[in-house]
């Protein structure tokens, strides 16, 4: 069974919290800091904003961006490497409440993730079918190779 999604990575890393708390100046990123912490391209992060994932404070026409935003982003990248869509993605992070329970947010992301581990594994069956008849298909290759080759090189 899969944990439900969190600020962390797949490894673990300890959870960050995606409430309003205050962020000081100190705590603000300028989108190219933030596309070179997460190792993504400004436009990623443009079209993130545009998909209500990212919600960065706009001061001119620069974007800064909070530590709710950095939690959120983890969550984006996290949720598309697990294979979601950003339109699930967003609904999972959506329900967040940092003075709730989160019991609603935690069971759509537990059936989101179900289902999402069920078509993972019909995909890997399927590759591992693919898998095996391509090394069937190049063994019977080699083998007619080598029986052309032998067979070239003994003229009868």
């Amino acid at each position: 069974m899969m944990k439900p999604l969190r600020a962390g990575d797949a490894a673990g890393e300890e959870f960050v919290a995606l409430s309003e708390g205050t962020d000081g100046e100190d705590n603000l990123m300028k989108i190219g800091d933030m596309a070179k912490a997460f190792d993504v391209t400004l436009r990623a992060l443009r079209f993130y904003e545009d998909k209500g994932l990212l919600s960065p404070i706009r001061e001119g026409s620069a974007r800064l961006y909070t530590r709710r935003d950095r939690a959120r982003l983890k969550l984006v990248l996290l949720g598309r490497k697990l294979g979601f869509s950003l339109r699930e993605v967003k609904q999972m992070i959506d329900l967040y409440d940092p003075t709730g329970s989160n019991a609603k947010q935690l069971r759509l992301t537990l059936d989101k993730s179900e289902k999402q581990l069920g078509r993972l594994q019909k995909q890997r069956t399927a590759i591992d079918e693919a898998i095996a008849e391509l090394n069937k298909l190049m063994t019977e290759v080699r083998r007619r190779l080598s029986e052309r080759t032998v067979a070239s090189s003994n003229p009868g």
